[in-house]
């Protein structure tokens, strides 16, 4: 537990949430092991898993659906109507990273190398000269799947040295091909040598290995920053922060039956490469299992329709938090910082879903949870990102709305962000979930 005081709110959150965040993140190198461990929450918090091939019946309580990266997850309380609107956070479990060529085995001049893709949009640079581990899923010839997580320094993207780069500090372009594959060992390079040890490493037969979806991994712990501890920096944090935040939210209002909304909860895959994936925001998943839902309780399109339209969601992912060497690349009246509680998200062309009914539902929210909150808008010289936030409102019809937490080095195989920052948005997730 930290030693700097925790904020106090409304909320049933404080410090020991965001003790809590360190073991997910350590727990999460990998979209799949982060659905795994969420799933495994919800378990222990009496929720059952139904599978998509399966028949679905009308009972109530909390169930969810897995699918390869991402997880949807839902409480319909006694006596929830056909039409009962739904309450939804959004979020995506997947991370910027390094992941595994078909052909892994690669190398030269004595050196044995992986050969990696890279994934998403990362800060190149923070991947060098850093212990990294390994970790996925084994896809095996029965076409069962298992978890590996090689959480030892097992590879490196090794810099070149300053002296045979003499103008490195003057500007350092990488390329992506040339560059970035990291170094694993010496000696000759055998075709499948990567793969059978990783199938040592989770225990089966590498002639049973036929697939597989494997990712480099920053293993440094995550670990509270600064004279007061009142920083954190960690791993993966864009955007296991609101997967953790919007698991302990359902668990918290999970069993009550004073519900007006269905409490939602949304975790996407390959949002940092666009969400067009049968596991991402642009795919069916979601839609699938609201519609399965209503008609499992007796609905019909009516039910479907009245309750989509009655349906709000709160889209959440991390935001740019002021930065003091940089303030020239933010705007000049929004400068959100870490621990001033998470932040409201607009954007009017639309990378952000926001609207001005979406800033009333979160600002009610907030004011319940006690939540101290922020704005955040673009400078208009710079480009704005986007998340699954607008993506959700245009597929499904449902209001939406994009928030998330402050943090700095966004996409940096390291992240920063406020300490108190993950259990205030947790709390406000609480109240936006109630109602």
């Amino acid at each position: 537990m930290s030693s700097a005081a925790s904020r106090p709110t409304a909320g049933p959150f404080d410090r020991g949430h965001t003790d809590d965040l360190m073991a997910f993140l350590t727990a999460s190198p990998t979209p799949y092991h982060a659905v795994a461990t969420a799933a495994e929450r919800l378990d222990k918090a009496g929720f059952h898993r139904v599978e998509e091939t399966a028949a679905w019946d009308g009972t109530t309580g909390g169930k969810y659906v897995v699918r390869g990266g991402a997880i949807i997850a839902w409480f319909v309380p006694e006596g929830a109507a056909p039409h009962t609107p739904y309450r939804i956070v959004g979020a995506h479990t997947d991370s910027p990273n390094l992941r595994v060529k078909p052909k892994p085995d690669m190398g030269t001049q004595g050196w044995r190398q992986v050969a990696v893709e890279i994934y998403g949009g990362p800060l190149l640079n923070s991947w060098l000269d850093r212990d990294l581990g390994l970790a996925g899923r084994l896809t095996l010839r029965d076409g069962s799947q298992t978890l590996v997580n090689i959480d030892r320094p097992l590879l490196r993207v090794p810099q070149l040295a300053v002296h045979l780069d003499r103008g490195v500090n003057d500007g350092m372009k990488l390329e992506r091909q040339r560059h970035m594959q990291p170094i694993w060992g010496l000696g000759p390079v055998h075709e499948g040598d990567l793969i059978a040890f990783v199938a040592e490493e989770a225990g089966v037969d590498a002639e049973d290995v036929t697939g597989w979806d494997l990712m480099v991994s920053a293993i440094e712990a995550p670990a509270y920053l600064g004279r007061d501890r009142e920083l954190l920096a960690g791993p993966r944090m864009d955007n296991l922060i609101s997967v953790h935040a919007a698991v302990a939210a359902l668990i918290a209002v999970a069993g009550r039956d004073d519900l007006a909304y269905i409490p939602v909860l949304a975790a996407f895959d390959h949002e940092e490469n666009g969400s067009e994936a049968d596991t991402g925001a642009q795919g069916p998943l979601l839609g699938n299992v609201l519609e399965r839902s209503v008609y499992a309780r007796g609905g019909a399109y009516e039910d479907r329709a009245r309750s989509l339209a009655g349906s709000v969601c709160l889209s959440s992912d991390v935001g740019h938090a002021v930065h003091p060497n940089y303030t020239e690349r933010h705007d000049p009246t929004h400068h959100p910082r870490p621990n001033g509680g998470p932040i409201l998200k607009v954007n009017v062309n639309q990378r952000y879903a926001t609207d001005g009914a979406g800033r009333a539902a979160f600002a009610a929210a907030c004011e319940k949870a006690g939540v101290p909150w922020q704005s955040f808008v673009s400078n208009n010289d710079m480009p704005c990102g986007t998340t699954i936030g607008p993506i959700t409102a245009a597929r499904h019809g449902i209001t939406t709305f994009d928030i998330g937490i402050a943090c700095l080095s966004m996409h940096s195989a390291r992240e920063l962000c406020g300490a108190d920052d993950p259990y205030l948005l947790a709390n406000a997730l609480v109240a936006f979930l109630e109602g």
